[in-house]
This record gives structure tokens, sequence and C-alpha cells, in this order.
């Protein structure tokens, strides 16, 4: 489904729009009953987690259970239909990381429009990504790994937890940005594609840091760079890959939405309390153990960063010529 300029832009310019709407008495009780915090994966990932740690805290600050349901399948849509379809008054939301983002352009045929039919919330954190080789790789920065990986184009293999997550989509963006031929294996999670790669089956992944990170500590794993534009507290020395391939960028981002038409009160009391335990020294404690950084701030700046992700990889699927098989 490509998406044009003017439904990317859409998310936001609504979120700011909101500013401007009348205020009503919506969210002067709320919530009076327990609220639902959709998550589109199994209980125990980094989703699951953080919508298990801002429901409690919102349990605490609003009188009422925010209670975690997870809905896995398809990819994560099974649980963003639902609160595309669900009644906007606030008793129904959804954790969102990159994915629904990228599957507004992977898949072709969706029953809603993710753009057009959520409202944003809040931003919670963003967690960097890792490059990393086997050490059977003789390269140890990014230009060297480039100039090897052109020396033998098509033969490096990079893994991911399967075809449109973000390290396969992270992959094919480093490919496209640095001219270089790599094999994408993809496979049924990150368990299995982490096995293969300290096995030497497959030379490269684009992975999780808090996933990785004892096994650069062991050496197991060689860390060329971190994904995000900032260095990684975990790994304060590794460089950035946009060191090396200026305006590269991705992460792993969370944070809350709400579906359309969800009342602007409602949403700006969420808001607040979200923005409130994200200043906690606790919230940001357990934050920063997952070496995640706080992102916090208005609807309408958490609905431009889903307007800029669903561009950014609407595109760079279009590129790669992603598909699903």
């Amino acid at each position: 489904m490509a998406i044009h300029r003017r439904q990317v832009v859409d998310l936001a310019v609504g979120a700011a729009a909101l500013l401007t709407m009348p205020h009503s008495a919506w969210g002067q009780g709320y919530p009076t009953r327990p609220v639902r915090l959709i998550v589109g994966y199994a209980a125990g990932g980094a989703t699951d987690v953080l919508a298990r740690l801002m429901g409690q805290w919102l349990s605490v600050r609003l009188g009422q259970p925010f209670v975690v349901e997870n809905r896995p399948g398809a990819a994560g849509n099974t649980a963003t239909e639902a609160v595309a379809r669900a009644a906007p008054d606030g008793y129904t939301l959804l954790m969102i990381d990159p994915q629904p983002a990228i599957n507004a352009t992977l898949f072709d045929k969706l029953n809603f429009d993710f753009i057009r039919d959520i409202v944003p919330v809040a931003g919670v954190t963003r967690m960097p990504t890792v490059m990393v080789v086997n050490p059977s790789v003789p390269a140890k920065t990014v230009p060297e790994f480039i100039g090897y990986a052109k020396a033998n184009p098509g033969k490096l293999n990079f893994a991911s937890p399967g075809i449109g997550t973000l390290p396969h989509l992270a992959g094919e963006l480093f490919k496209g940005m640095t001219g270089i031929d790599m094999v994408h294996v993809p496979y049924r999670g990150v368990a299995p594609a982490l096995t293969d790669l300290l096995g030497g089956q497959v030379q490269v992944y684009f992975i999780a840091t808090l996933a990785a990170i004892d096994h650069i500590r062991d050496g197991r794993l060689r860390a060329l760079a971190v994904t995000t534009s900032g260095r990684s507290e975990l790994l304060p020395d590794l460089p950035t890959v946009a060191d090396f391939a200026p305006g590269y960028e991705t992460s792993a981002w969370f944070g809350i939405v709400a579906p359309k038409n969800t009342p602007f009160d409602i949403v700006n009391k969420l808001n607040k309390e979200i923005n409130a335990g994200l200043a906690d020294p606790k919230i940001k404690a357990r934050l920063a153990a997952f070496d995640g950084t706080v992102l916090g701030g208005s609807p309408a700046a958490f609905g431009q960063l889903i307007a800029d992700e669903t561009a950014k990889w609407g595109q760079a699927i279009r590129d790669a010529k992603v598909r699903l098989e």
C-alpha cells in the first residue's frame, strides 16, 4: 500500500489541531472504570514490559486499573486493528513500536489505515540497536566492513527475526546507503537468528543492544556501531553508523496511541500523566536499564515521529522491493 505525502503528515497535523479544539468535560472524571492497554505481542518482550511499566504508573496516578492485554498476531496488525476499531472513549489504548509504521507499507491490504485511524497520546522511550558481526568477519570498523562487503559482493548474510521487521529494514537501509550487497536471511524470531549469528551461519545482525550486550562483552560478537543518531549508554565508546553513513538512523521507539476521535481532554490527561511518569526517577532508571532514552513530549510531537517513521520505512521498503512471502 503506497503511503502518499498527504497521508503521512495527516497524523502530525491532526494531533497539532487537537490543541485548538475547545475543551470539554470528557477528561474531568476519566477514568471511571478499567482501561485496556493492548500489546500486539506475547508477554515478555520489550513492548509488553514497557506497557506494564507505564500501565502500573497510570493505574496509581488515575485510580483505575490499566490492564495490559496481549493480542499477538499478523505482525502486530491484530492489535492495531482492534484499537483502530474500538470506541474512542479512552478505555482502549495501544502500546506501539515501529512495526505499525512499517506495516503501513509492508502489507498490501489492511482493514485499517494506521495514520488515519489512531491518534498519538505520548512517546515513551527510544532504544538503540547495534550492528554486530561474527568475529570471523575481518572487519573491526564500519568502513572496514563496507570495504570487505564491496570486495565480496553477495557473500555476507545478514540475519533478522523475519521479513519486514526493524532489523531486516535496518539492514536494507544500510545496504542502500552504502552501496553494498548482502543477502537477507529471515528467521522465526530473535533467538534462532542470534544462535546462527553466534555459530557463524550468518555474519551480520542489526539487533537490540540488550539482546547482544553479553555476547559483545564476552567477545562472541563484535560490535561495529550503534544505529541511533547518538551513542549508547551501555556502549559509550562505540561510534554510530551515521558517523560513516551520514543520515543513517534506526531505532526501536515506543509510545501509546488511542483510536481516532478520542476526546482531546482525555488524550491530554493521559499525556500529562505519562510525561510525569517519564520524569519519575524510578521509571527513568528502569528505562536506562533497557538502554532507553526518554521520549515524552506532546501528542503532536509523537505524531510527527510516527509520520516521519512511516514515510522513512515506506521509502525503504519500496527501494529494497521488500515483499512478504
